[in-house]
């Protein structure tokens, strides 16, 4: 779920060794529509940590490499993002990362009894193949690769866990709290962009 349509795949092919010299992560893959278009890499260190200046850095080195893949005619909008608290959820690995905590998905088949959308407790990641605890205590079970998205619900645990790890922005009431506005969608929402021809 990192790309879905082909030339996201050819981006990330591009670009992914790129990344991995930079201990970088790739999440995300988006090939987003309008009058000019939108590229949006969502990106993590390997080590967590993921700041604006590593975003800015990523967007530097890729550059040129976009430009010999060249993803779209004419030009485009690069955005290059940290994933957030209620990140989407594209590799096994999110999945076994964040059992304990409740995640939305949605298949790309529906299920037997026409549902395609489903929120629930992740219970368990093993190869490749999720469980999630559903309110009527039922359990979903799907393979990673039948979804079309997934991305965890923003709660109050998800949101001490991103605390404990360090991985949160200090919110207001926090010590270091500035008075910054956060958009808890998407932590880092537009961290860098940059126009390309």
């Amino acid at each position: 779920m990192r790309t879905i349509k082909d030339n996201e795949r050819r981006i990330l092919n591009a670009i992914e060794p790129e990344a991995e010299a930079m201990g970088i992560e790739i999440v995300r893959v988006r090939m987003m529509g309008g009058k000019t278009p939108t590229l949006q890499l969502m990106i993590e260190k390997s080590e967590g940590g993921t700041d604006v200046e590593d975003c800015a850095d990523f967007s530097h080195a890729i550059s040129p490499l976009l430009d010999v893949v060249d993803p779209v005619s004419g030009a485009y909008h690069l955005e290059v993002s940290t994933p957030g608290i209620d990140r989407p959820l594209t590799r096994a690995k999110d999945f076994a990362k964040w059992v304990g905590h409740l995640a939305k998905i949605e298949l790309k088949i529906p299920a037997p009894n026409g549902q395609r959308r489903f929120t629930g407790e992740l219970t368990e990641e093993k190869d490749g193949v999720i469980k999630l605890l559903l309110d009527d205590e039922t359990e979903l079970e799907c393979a990673v690769d039948e979804m079309s998205k997934a991305s965890l619900v923003l709660t109050e645990e998800l949101i001490e866990a991103a605390r404990k790890a360090g991985t949160l922005a200090p919110q207001p009431g926090d010590e270091g709290f500035e008075g910054m506005e956060t958009d808890d969608d998407d932590e880092s929402d537009i961290d860098e962009k940059e126009e390309n021809a």
